[in-house]
């Protein structure tokens, strides 16, 4: 890490200029620097010079893109909060995990303990498998190939088959819904969000106790979360028609 900062304030770098900077001894500077040139992290151009690599666009414009899912989707939340009363969270994937990277939390007494950051496996919870049903399908049916079904709450699919048909309804109705999946007594409703490029950008979700998301409810709450996801879509640039059940 002491290496790759000297190019924060320099564009390229000599090998000597390397361990003068950075005071690493030669021959751990020339194994670091062999490494991070391997793994992509820095090039080396016909001169000897290195600079950093692509690698970095590439992790930088991703966390632009989901930085800058936080503000588009920002006013469709709290809409999205305020008329349905309930936790509002949007999630990405993260590698084999879903990732909350905002929520909004409601002011009703009794509510769902979540927080920014909070991690949980694709197969586990409405956002997660929101963010599986919809990621490319060679990647979906590697993960499902490789993952190893735990239970983590009362409702917790452990089963494969059960899984995929879960999936299969996710795709098709446009939605996921979970009970007791991750926490006993509660219940998330997700929607997935759309890039310009007709990708999965995001998962946007309510969330809170169980009791609170009777059959009498679910249509509406349904009809509104998906909503309010297609909105946010429409704002990222996404041009395909609503997903319906």
């Amino acid at each position: 890490m002491d290496l790759l900062n000297l190019f924060l304030h320099h564009t390229k770098l000599s090998m000597n200029d390397i361990i003068r900077l950075s005071g690493v001894p030669k021959s751990s500077a020339h194994r670091m620097i062999g490494s991070l040139v391997d793994m992509g992290f820095l090039t080396k151009d016909q001169d000897g010079l290195y600079s950093l690599g692509l690698l970095f666009l590439q992790f930088g414009n991703l966390v632009s893109e989901r930085l800058d899912i936080r503000h588009v989707a920002a006013a469709d939340m709290l809409r999205l909060r305020d008329s349905i009363g309930e936790a509002v969270h949007l999630a990405v994937r993260d590698g084999d995990f879903s990732m909350y990277i905002e929520k909004l939390d409601t002011d009703h007494p009794v509510r769902l303990f979540t927080k920014i950051g909070r991690k949980a496996p694709l197969y586990a919870g409405a956002s997660s498998r929101t963010l599986l049903a919809f990621m490319p399908e060679p990647e979906r049916e590697r993960y499902l190939s490789d993952v190893v079904l735990e239970k983590i709450g009362d409702g917790t699919i452990v089963s494969e088959t059960e899984l995929r048909e879960a999936l299969d309804v996710s795709r098709k109705a446009g939605y996921s819904f979970s009970r007791s999946e991750l926490e006993n007594y509660t219940a998330e409703l997700s929607a997935p969000i759309f890039d310009h490029a007709g990708r999965m950008a995001a998962g946007l979700s309510i969330a809170g106790p169980e009791v609170r998301f009777g059959e009498d409810r679910l249509p509406e709450l349904i009809r509104t979360v998906k909503q309010a996801a297609y909105d946010i879509s429409l704002k990222l640039g996404y041009a395909g028609p609503p997903i319906s059940p």
